[in-house]
């Protein structure tokens, strides 16, 4: 069963319907938001984009095929792999949203995050 996956900015978390399995995906605490206001139900911080990697992407627009190829092969270790297994299993059967920072709707680890998830409920380990 192909799980149903949203992805909002953290800081339009207000819109997101209630009933969702609200995962926070960022590595770092998004700025400007104190952390009883922000509703969520998990922060796996591991599988967020490497520390590395995500100040070597800058979400500038012209590196993302080239993060999407590394953040994607980042997600395919072995820990990662658990986490995403994990995130899906304590999800159950509710829908889920992920939560991002990132200003660009277009270009951010999010997008490559619910692909992982996807490919993981398609083929579990």
């Amino acid at each position: 069963m192909k799980p149903d996956i949203e992805l909002h900015r953290v800081y339009d978390h207000a819109a997101v319907a209630a009933g969702r399995y609200r995962v926070l995906v960022d590595r770092l605490w998004p700025r400007g938001i104190r952390r009883e206001d922000l509703v969520y139900d998990a922060w796996p911080k591991d599988l967020a984009p490497s520390p590395e990697l995500r100040r070597w992407f800058g979400h500038l627009p012209e590196r993302w095929a080239e993060f999407h190829l590394r953040y994607a092969a980042e997600l395919k270790g072995d820990a990662q792999r658990q986490g995403l297994s994990d995130l899906l299993r304590d999800a159950g059967d509710h829908p889920i949203t992920l939560l991002y920072g990132a200003k660009d709707p277009d270009h951010n680890h999010a997008i490559v995050l619910r692909e992982a998830l996807l490919r993981t409920a398609r083929h579990p380990s």
